[in-house]
């Protein structure tokens, strides 16, 4: 858990005034999100306004099925036992079949859409035929451990290994081939980011490769070009109207040549179902990468829709449950803050929740603002104000924060996410740093990443932004659950927020 209300040192996260900032009337709940820049001012881009940009505005292209491959290693299965085994008898065959499936999609040999490109099937054989092999002598090892009268003799070993093997390439060699015909007609059209002169180039050596299933059709960049090639897209608009107008499935920024300084860009255009593609422009690449057109390359999380069904029900399992645990600690909080601070125990406050969406933040209140419109636009110093001994006990141990647990419950918030911060500041630190908007792709949550990284009160703004992003970019459930676990422990050594 983190707290909101401590002064960061100037190595930490800059005062209001270190950048001219100048307080403004609190928000109304009714319109917050006019104090973040637009969702689509991203990078050096501005999106025609009005409309959410690309999303759900791509024009669908059906993608391959995953059906054909598994059903030929199935067959090719049933083939390979119905030669080699000696009696019929199912449960060998399907004990063959789900092993062989098993270890083939252990192996991404289902893999459909990894890359535009098509897999040569030498390219799988060792692969395919190793799995093969496997599947039979783990089938002859328990038939000779479990029924002695039917187990397997070499021949028998070796000829249903080759017939499968030999079904299941074919099988593969008609699909694979069926599928690069088809990316040949209709190749994935394409955006290449990056600096012109990079993006130009490796947008030529896709066009000189139709065989790679990727159609570039434009390069986005900061400033137009004069030269040959590719026409050159500069404005949001000329970006999203060739998305709709050419379908485009996929983006490739070149790196290292700059699109990191279009990561904003890249997070939208995954967002609206495109798959973003790292392409190394250099000869040489590091570690074991795919390959497109020759190229290195990688795919970025981006676009993945974060916050899922089961993250959700973690929070209302583990906040309901924490509720009706903590319930008598939080009514002696509340009877304790009432005697010794007088009234208005609960402290609500605005906060910007996921999508620039407000919510109203519930905590117990530990020192009384001036009035709302300190309360909105200062950052304020935890011991601005003389406390009672009992706030700052509240303070230090994080119980000011319990009654955040009401938010996740319905809602507002979870458990786990980028901290909520107040619409005044949220516009600022979102045109001051890159990336803090992109923090909004996801419920905001009591602890973060960053929380658990050191970065509560007086630290670095820019610092958060970089770890909330890469929680949002690499979310799993076990990474909350692993979130959590660390914040528990912490808490069992306070040392205050």
């Amino acid at each position: 858990m983190t707290a909101e209300s401590t002064v960061p040192s100037p190595g930490g996260r800059p005062r209001a005034a270190d950048h001219g900032f100048t307080t403004v009337p609190p928000v109304s709940s009714g319109s917050p999100v006019s104090v973040m820049p637009p969702r689509e001012a991203v990078g050096g881009f501005a999106f025609p306004s009005g409309r959410r940009p690309f999303v759900h505005r791509v024009r669908h292209v059906r993608r391959p099925s995953r059906l054909p491959l598994p059903a030929v290693d199935i067959g090719a299965a049933l083939a390979g036992g119905a030669l080699a085994l000696p009696w019929p008898h199912p449960l060998p065959l399907a004990l063959l079949v789900l092993a062989v499936l098993r270890l083939n999609a252990h192996a991404s040999l289902y893999r459909v859409a990894s890359t535009p490109a098509v897999p040569a099937l030498l390219d799988e054989l060792p692969a395919v035929c190793a799995r093969i092999a496997v599947g039979w002598c783990a089938l002859a090892a328990l038939l000779a451990a479990y029924s002695p009268q039917h187990a397997l003799d070499a021949r028998a070993l070796l000829l249903g290994c080759a017939v499968q093997s030999l079904v299941s390439c074919a099988g593969r060699g008609v699909v694979h081939g069926h599928r690069r015909r088809a990316l040949q007609r209709r190749p994935r059209a394409a955006l290449v980011v990056g600096r012109t002169v990079d993006a130009q180039r490796v947008a030529a050596a896709f066009l000189r490769q139709p065989g790679c299933g990727v159609r570039p059709v434009g390069v986005v960049a900061d400033e137009a070009s004069d030269g040959e090639g590719l026409p050159v897209l500069t404005t949001g608009e000329e970006v999203q109207r060739a998305l709709i107008q050419n379908g485009v499935q996929d983006v490739l920024a070149v790196a290292p040549s700059g699109w990191t300084e279009q990561a904003a860009l890249l997070r939208v255009l995954g967002e609206s179902g495109c798959a973003v593609w790292e392409v190394r422009a250099e000869s040489s690449a590091h570690g074991r990468s795919d390959r497109l057109a020759g190229f290195a390359c990688r795919r970025l999380p981006l676009g993945r829709r974060y916050g899922s069904a089961g993250k959700r029900l973690l929070d209302v399992l583990v906040s309901g449950s924490l509720l009706v645990l903590v319930s008598p600690v939080l009514l002696v909080c509340a009877v304790v803050l009432r005697a010794v601070d007088g009234p208005g125990v609960v402290f609500r406050q605005e906060r910007i929740g996921k999508d620039g969406r407000p919510f109203t933040l519930l905590k117990f209140r530990t020192h009384r603002p001036v009035d709302a419109h300190e309360a909105a636009t200062r950052w304020s110093v935890a011991n601005e104000h003389e406390m009672f001994w009992f706030c700052r006990f509240l303070r230090r141990t994080s119980l000011d924060e319990l009654l955040q647990l009401w938010n996740v419950f319905w809602g507002d918030m979870s458990l786990v996410g980028p901290r909520p911060e107040r619409p005044f500041f949220v516009g600022q630190f979102s045109q001051t740093y890159p990336g803090y908007a992109a923090r909004h792709r996801m419920r905001t949550g009591i602890t973060g990443l960053a929380q658990i990284n050191g970065l509560r009160g007086d630290t670095s703004i820019e610092d958060r932004c970089r770890f909330d992003n890469a929680y949002i970019d690499d979310w799993s459930l076990w990474q909350d659950v692993c979130i959590l676990a660390r914040t528990a422990v912490s808490l069992v050594r306070p040392t205050g927020s």
